[in-house]
């Protein structure tokens, strides 16, 4: 879900804007800041590559075992908090708000919110929580920092922004792994396990992939709507080739989410098909897509070869 948290903020908030008749362009800031929000949580995953520093070996699907081990160590504690959210977006407001104006009274207290959630984070997990917490509270400093330089956006559409990204990731994460520690730092539990789409842990993976697509999907929409792009003229044909997949079936282990690597990187690599170059029969000219066909033939063609897999694996 590292990309579906980011893109799922961004089609919420974007859209939203679109919907409440903002124009195109401080509606694509606004999703791109609560996007850039959305995504901050998983710095934590950073601690995952003392895991992949310290493997024994060099086998692709042991590294990444061995990454995921590690990181799930803190992935999806103290930074995945509803209980945090609030104060570090109200600190990303404060911070913006004192780049903005000139004045250093927001700034302080900015950082001393910061340094709070920090302090809290190390009285409750030691030096790791310490870390971690650290990590996070420089990358929210480094998407504000982005959004005072490259937006007009204020503290306010800021902090909603922020909000929004923030508080939607937890909830996105329900569906892949264990189920994040919301209400952290506080020793209570909001959900106890993960929500399934199946008993079968094959089309559970199945499951979480296709919510995944459908949220891309929808920041894609999103995206082209604000931009003036149609999806039917960026669409090629040639992503009906997606349906091929259907034969890996055969070839690669049923995955699960334990086991989602094969499956999850063939089937990425399916995309590939909307950066091929078109040769014309008659021309016999060589025309590469352009970066929008590229993408909407690619996820066309990814998730017709997930629809694909899907019914071939309840045929067999």
């Amino acid at each position: 879900m590292f990309v579906g948290h980011a893109v799922f903020a961004f089609a919420l908030v974007a859209g939203a804007a679109a919907i409440r008749g903002v124009d195109s362009t401080r509606a694509l800031s606004l999703g791109a800041v609560a996007a850039a929000f959305a995504a901050a949580p998983d710095v934590d995953i950073a601690y995952a590559l003392v895991g992949v520093v310290g493997a024994q070996t060099t086998d692709a699907l042991s590294v990444a075992s061995q990454f995921w081990q590690t990181g799930n160590l803190v992935h999806r504690a103290m930074t995945h908090s509803v209980v945090v959210a609030p104060i570090v977006a109200v600190a990303a407001a404060l911070w913006l708000r004192g780049r903005r104006v000139g004045r250093r009274r927001g700034l302080v207290a900015a950082a001393a919110l910061l340094a709070t959630v920090v302090a809290v984070a190390a009285a409750v997990s030691g030096g790791l929580g310490l870390l971690v917490m650290a990590l996070f509270a420089a990358a929210v400093l480094a998407i504000t920092e982005a959004t005072e330089r490259w937006t007009d956006l204020g503290p306010r559409a800021t902090f909603s922004a922020a909000l929004v990204g923030l508080l939607s990731h937890p909830f996105g994460d329900l569906f892949t792994g264990s189920p994040p520690a919301m209400l952290y730092p506080f020793d209570a539990t909001l959900f106890a396990d993960r929500l399934a789409f199946s008993v079968d842990p094959t089309l559970n993976l199945l499951g979480a992939f296709g919510l995944e697509l459908l949220t891309i999907w929808a920041g894609l929409l999103v995206a082209l709507h604000l931009s003036g792009y149609s999806l039917r003229d960026a669409v090629d044909g040639r992503a009906a080739l997606g349906a091929a997949y259907a034969v890996s079936v055969l070839l690669i282990p049923a995955p699960t989410l334990e086991l989602s690597y094969p499956f999850v990187f063939s089937v990425l690599a399916v995309g590939m098909v909307g950066a091929a170059p078109r040769v014309g029969i008659r021309s016999r000219r060589v025309e590469l897509p352009d970066r929008v066909a590229a993408l909407c033939t690619g996820l066309t063609a990814v998730s017709i070869a997930g629809v694909a897999y899907a019914v071939a694996y309840l045929v067999a």
